[in-house]
């Protein structure tokens, strides 16, 4: 393993921070290198709001659920899908511009997943621990309004990121032959099953707080209901209709 793979396979997420502000031109080269992630036909479909008042950052905990780091980090960032941009470029030559496609929605949404992952591992290459903050879709028409989100863009998931405070064990992933198939789909079942033990051995040992449960259990509460309802209709009110 090269010193690339070691990095990416040492991912934790950061919860606890130390009262260390990151260097403004640090900050900048982070986001420099997420914008040299791939991009779907150069529409580089993304903006990223860079929150630093404080009473904004407070309403952004209640908003995620009460997770207090999002205001504890060294900097919050909130990752947006953005159509607006490229939209209003293209109609700009005098074109006949189609919007609210799903395509346009899954693309937009793509382009920032990739960004924000490349500035994931620039900042944890400098030492940095990063949290990704999917709370933002809690309440995403209040996290819009907050920070001024117009049409054809939505908040997608935040990031805390700042210098760790803890050393929290490495979460284990499923064996690579369960999400790594040959020419066709393949079942799971073996796979899911060694999971779960390894899960519960591992919330059995870790550092930071034990639980008895495995990865089936932890997934149970996330598919007995209709977690975030609401997107469907946020999604279509902000342009992004689904034709």
């Amino acid at each position: 393993m090269n010193d690339t793979i070691k990095l990416l396979k040492s991912h934790r997420s950061i919860r606890k921070f130390e009262k260390h502000e990151i260097p403004q031109e640090l900050l900048i080269e982070l986001v420099r290198s997420g914008q040299a992630a791939a991009t779907s036909s150069h529409i580089q479909a993304y903006s990223i709001i860079h929150v630093t008042e404080k009473q904004l950052r407070s309403q952004l905990v209640e908003l995620t659920g009460g997770q207090k780091y999002v205001a504890s980090s060294s900097d919050f960032l909130v990752f947006c899908a953005d159509m607006k941009r490229p939209l209003e470029a293209a109609r700009g030559t005098g074109e006949n511009v189609v919007s609210g496609m799903t395509e346009q929605l899954l693309v937009a949404t793509v382009d920032v997943s990739l960004v924000a992952q490349n500035i994931a591992i620039a900042a944890e290459s400098e030492g940095l621990g990063i949290c990704y903050i999917g709370g933002i879709r809690n309440n995403p028409q209040a996290v819009s309004e907050l920070l001024k989100l117009p049409e054809h863009v939505y908040p997608v998931f935040g990031m805390c990121i700042g210098y760790p405070a803890h050393d929290p064990d490495i979460k284990p992933r499923l064996p690579v032959e369960a999400v790594f198939k040959k020419n066709s789909y393949s079942d799971d079942a073996e796979h899911v099953n060694a999971f779960n033990l390894t899960m519960h051995n591992y919330y059995q040992t870790r550092k930071e707080g034990n639980k008895t449960s495995d990865w089936s259990q932890s997934l149970a509460p996330l598919f007995n209901q209709k977690l975030r309802s609401h997107m469907q209709e946020f999604l279509i009110n902000k342009g992004f209709e689904m034709k």
